[in-house]
């Protein structure tokens, strides 16, 4: 079974493919990619059985998916981090996160994920667009973190559940609760899976808590639950 996933909860569901296929006996190729990438996959005609993606990004995928197995699973916060061996700086509020990157030499984000689109939008609100983001250090591919390791900056902004990919930077936290952003990420069977019972079965372990356990040790938190 091949499931398309944003590299976002990648930490998590390497663990819950492992524990699903110890319960099933069924196997899973995970391909993890940024969600406009594997948009780009699936233009190109490339196939899969379920797709674990920024939710929005469900609406345009039409008759592709069974739009009946559409499952929130997790939501992903952007957080700071620098080098190890760098003092953290402070992002305990709004201006201290203003201030912080605007003394930056650089900071570093997604070129291709949703933390970085809304970075980008971030900047623009806060009226800091061309101070800092004329010298960005602007990450198209790998963890924006390997940024601050390698010196080209010493700010990563991205989710939470990415930064952790990178144990030699250091996690400074999320960002102050008036700036955070959360991204959904839901799951659903392909369309045109050969295995509907078995993408079925692996939508719903995606929801359960064996699987939710899963995400909350990997800085990810639950959906929120719709309103009534």
């Amino acid at each position: 079974m091949k499931v398309f996933s944003s590299p976002a909860v990648k930490k998590a569901l390497d663990e819950v493919i492992d524990v699903f296929h110890q319960e099933t006996g069924v196997g899973v190729q995970a391909v993890f990619e940024p969600t406009s990438q594997l948009l780009g996959r699936i233009e190109a005609g490339e196939s899969f059985d379920v797709m674990v993606a920024v939710s929005s990004s469900f609406a345009s995928l039409g008759p592709i998916i069974d739009g009946s197995t559409l499952t929130p699973v997790a939501r992903a916060g952007i957080g700071v981090a620098v080098n190890r061996n760098a003092p953290a700086p402070d992002i305990s509020t709004a201006e201290s996160f203003i201030s912080t990157i605007r003394s930056a030499k650089s900071v570093a984000y997604s070129g291709t994920g949703a933390s970085g689109a809304y970075f980008v939008a971030l900047m623009e609100k806060l009226g800091v667009s061309e101070e800092v983001g004329s010298h960005a250090t602007v990450v198209h591919k790998g963890y924006v973190a390997e940024a601050v390791v390698d010196g080209s900056a010493d700010i990563a902004i991205q989710q939470l559940s990415e930064l952790l990919f990178v144990p030699q930077a250091h996690i400074v936290g999320p960002l102050p609760a008036e700036l955070q952003h959360y991204t959904e990420f839901s799951a659903a069977v392909g369309a045109q899976t050969t295995t509907p019972a078995e993408a079925e079965s692996f939508v719903s372990f995606l929801a359960s808590p064996a699987a939710q356990a899963k995400y909350l040790k990997t800085m990810l938190e639950l959906p929120t639950a719709p309103a009534t």
